[in-house]
């Protein structure tokens, strides 16, 4: 079984100005970072907006094991399907954090021969929008310290400062700090964290601006504090969102790059899903659907977290409106929801797989509550059996949903063709009915218990009184309309990461509530979730490194 990195390595790239003409964009629009990426000029994009849209496709997954379930590999195997039946296609993903790629989980650019490339540089810092990111959020964290340090024209209240600094990478001993020691020259001593740079607002407000000037006036809205007076402070009151604009001037520009198969694929943006909205930019998934007939996109983790927030907030934001969605699937992790142990995933147990497909029947329950119909895409490991694959498409065929064998992680696009015929006649039939899952004059409170009895099946919420009385003044200051972001554990339905199945009947913890004006939404912290992960006993970082030739090792 080769490595990824090493069939990465054996791929043969087309120049990036050959993948632009599938889409038809002109040479003279791209700005080529090397010969095998480039960004697509805005003005270019806006010039097709006359342009009806093409079809567009949600890859979401069951509740995930802790290395993923394969929803990139199974929409980068789909993107290659759809086009070798005859549909111009093109897949949008998210840019890889540090974070995961030096941690446990690894990259997210596929995987076997559905990935996409150059698969190095995009797990690691390919066109640098991460950086650009990293870089405006703390420009205005410096410039925020800055005011207060020089007078505090303002009043701001240095006790209620509320913007955090970023940085992508895992790193526990940043998540509560004291910052501005060393007497009067260096500040006022203040305690604060750091987030992981996938988690700020600023990737939000990146991801989810339509142009360049709605990225500034988003930007212009964060709030960062509050004055004596508890009223909100923003970045433009700092004058602070013109240079944050500037920094993100080139970054904001969607990523092309290829897959496997030379078929065309934007990579930009990169909010987790259990902590942040998960889904690729809105610049990059609406210019696709400008220059496709289809357009596959993947949103992070299991439908209850990913797919519910691409619904929820990227399509009500956007005007987005999905035709089908594809559920991926996997023997292990229907085995790890059924009670077998981690270490014993590779053996065959019908009976237990049986017991854990609970979890994928709420996820199709979850998705049909928005009205959009599904196929379920069963991302085929070495160590499945017949009897096994039999077992899920029974149970997906007793609910009048088709099941497909999916070999893509070893066939490329040719093992994912069934699948591909499903979705197209799915997307093609008109029958998608898409709605959310709540009207924006819900109030907050009620915007969370909705997400937590229809999505997650608990009886109800809980907080402490001071989360209840922020939620009472954020509905009071006129927030109220804004959409609900929960950030928490992946790995259940549940803020327990060890209740596997779908569990009923359990409480939904609210430990904060936050803020995100410029992204136009509110962040729900939930159970025990971090927003800024810690690095695991053995990280992968221990075995990356580079040979004799210069060439990376290590990496997946």
């Amino acid at each position: 079984m080769q490595p990824d990195i090493e069939i990465a390595r054996q791929a043969t790239a087309l120049p990036i100005e050959q993948i632009a003409e599938k889409l038809g964009i002109p040479g003279q629009h791209l700005y080529r970072y090397g010969a095998d990426k480039a960004k697509v000029d805005l003005d270019y994009i806006a010039s097709l907006d006359d342009q009806p849209d093409g079809k567009l496709i949600l890859v979401t997954a069951i509740t995930p094991t802790p290395a993923g379930e394969g929803k990139t590999t199974t929409t980068v195997g789909l993107g290659d399907a759809l086009n070798r039946i005859g549909k111009k296609t093109a897949i949008c993903l998210r840019e890889p954090s540090l974070g995961p790629c030096f941690g446990t989980k690894g990259g997210a650019a596929g995987g076997g021969f559905a990935q996409v490339v150059p698969m190095e540089d995009i797990n690691l810092h390919f066109t640098g929008d991460f950086h650009a990111i990293g870089a405006a959020n703390n420009l205005l964290a410096a410039m925020l310290d800055n005011h207060i340090y020089w007078g505090n024209d303002l009043g701001i209240d240095a006790r209620r400062v509320s913007w955090r600094r970023v940085v992508d990478m895992n790193d526990r001993a940043l998540r509560s700090i004291v910052a501005n020691l060393g007497g009067v020259a260096n500040g006022f001593p203040r305690q604060e964290g750091f987030d992981i740079t996938v988690a700020s607002e600023v990737m939000a407000v990146f991801c989810l601006a339509s142009d360049s000037d709605d990225l500034h006036r988003r930007l212009g809205n964060i709030v960062v504090a509050q004055n004596r007076a508890r009223e909100v402070v923003t970045a433009r009151e700092l004058n602070a969102d013109g240079a944050m604009a500037a920094l993100l001037k080139d970054a904001i520009q969607p990523n092309l790059a290829q897959t496997l198969e030379n078929n065309p694929a934007f990579i930009h943006g990169g909010p987790f899903a259990n902590i942040a909205h998960g889904c690729n930019s809105v610049i990059a998934t609406k210019a696709a659907l400008k220059m496709a007939d289809f357009v596959v996109t993947e949103a992070g983790f299991g439908a209850d977290l990913g797919a519910q927030k691409f619904f929820d907030i990227k399509c009500r934001k956007s005007g987005l409106r999905p035709d089908a969605v594809v559920l991926v699937a996997t023997v292990r992790a229907l085995k790890m929801h059924g009670g077998v142990a981690r270490d014993d995933l590779g053996k065959e147990d019908i009976p237990a797989l049986q017991r854990g497909l609970e979890n994928l029947g709420r996820h199709l329950d979850n998705v049909a509550q928005y009205g959009v119909r599904a196929a379920v895409a069963i991302n085929q490991f070495t160590a499945d059996t017949d009897g096994e694959m039999a077992a899920i498409r029974d149970y997906c065929g007793a609910r009048g949903v088709d099941a497909f064998d999916c070999s893509h992680w070893a066939d490329g696009g040719a093992g994912a063709e069934g699948l591909a015929r499903k979705v197209a006649e799915l997307a093609e039939s008109g029958t998608s009915e898409f709605q959310t899952l709540y009207g924006d004059e819900m109030p907050l409170w009620e915007k969370v218990q909705t997400i937590a009895r229809k999505i997650y099946h608990a009886d109800d919420i809980s907080a402490e009184r001071v989360v209840t009385e922020r939620f009472k003044q954020l509905q009071d200051q006129g927030y109220g309309h804004l959409p609900i972001c929960v950030a928490k554990t992946q790995y259940s339905f549940s803020t327990d990461p060890n209740l596997k199945g779908a569990p009923s009947g359990h409480n939904l913890s609210i430990r904060e509530i936050r803020l995100a004006a410029g992204a136009e939404f509110l962040v729900v912290v939930c159970g025990d979730i971090m927003t800024m992960p810690g690095l695991p006993r053995r990280p992968a970082a221990e075995v990356i490194g580079l040979d004799e030739d210069g060439q990376i090792t290590g990496l997946f």
